[in-house]
């Protein structure tokens, strides 16, 4: 059964999608998803997502600044897409991705130099009213209690702990369930624990398939019955309340 549901967190500009990007977003549209957020991570990306976001009503532009790429940025670079961030702020849904990824960085002073961007980042969250994706990995409790007192946050793609997870909901915030969902028992958890008033529900595509081969926005479909099972609810019920959640947090 079909359900009008959003993918609120996809990467359409990266080049994986270069030869069917036209198809793989009309693709989504047959299959229920109403509308797309596409998340920039540096300067191309965020301003390849304003472009989808000015070709496609129903797509909407965040702009970020991941924190995989900050620890060999110059000061520069970064000053360069802070700038970008603000100069179309107006133009954007959210701000993000962004924040702290001690995954791939395990040294003290790149670890350090993600915190103190990720800072500025969210004082441009802060300054405009506008909600923050966190891209948190083995840091998510450290990236809330840096954006804890922001009006939205949303945790992208979250693998954290149950415990953190609880943190974030007591926050009022939001935890964003990828398509991971439909094979990692880890994620199922996170999903049967997680109030569905919370829920947002993403692909992040093109990763995190639950397909073979390349993840899509029409993908996001297949985590609705899986959420449903999982909570021993209706997955018209998650379709429909995961959708007020992300035009709620994201404000369209």
């Amino acid at each position: 059964m079909q359900y009008e549901i959003i993918d609120s967190h996809c990467h359409l500009d990266f080049p994986r999608f270069d030869r069917d990007r036209k198809e793989a977003i009309e693709r989504a549209r047959q299959s229920g998803v109403i509308r797309m957020i596409n998340s920039g991570i540096d300067y191309s990306t965020n301003a390849a997502s304003l472009e989808l976001a000015r070709r496609y009503g129903f797509i909407h532009a965040t702009l970020g600044l991941s924190p995989q790429m900050v620890p060999h940025a110059s000061e520069e670079k970064i000053s360069q897409i802070l700038s970008q961030i603000e100069r179309n702020i107006d133009r954007a849904v959210g701000v993000g991705e962004a924040g702290l990824d001690f995954h791939y960085c395990e040294t003290e002073v790149g670890r350090l130099k993600q915190t103190e961007v990720f800072r500025k980042v969210i004082e441009i969250a802060r300054k405009y009213g506008k909600p923050l994706v966190i891209h948190g990995r083995e840091a998510e409790d450290m990236a809330l209690q840096l954006s804890r007192d922001l009006d939205t946050v949303v945790f992208h793609c979250y693998g954290g702990s149950l415990e953190t997870m609880q943190q974030i909901v007591d926050a009022g915030h939001f935890v964003s369930v990828p398509t991971l969902v439909c094979f990692s028992e880890h994620h199922q958890s996170i999903a049967k624990h997680l109030p569905l008033e919370n829920m947002l529900i993403e692909t992040d595509s093109p990763y995190l398939s639950p397909r073979k081969g390349r993840n899509e926005p029409a993908f996001v479909a297949d985590s609705v019955p899986q959420i449903a099972a999982l909570k021993g609810i209706e997955a018209s019920e998650v379709a429909e309340t995961t959708m007020k959640n992300t035009r709620r947090a994201f404000g369209i």
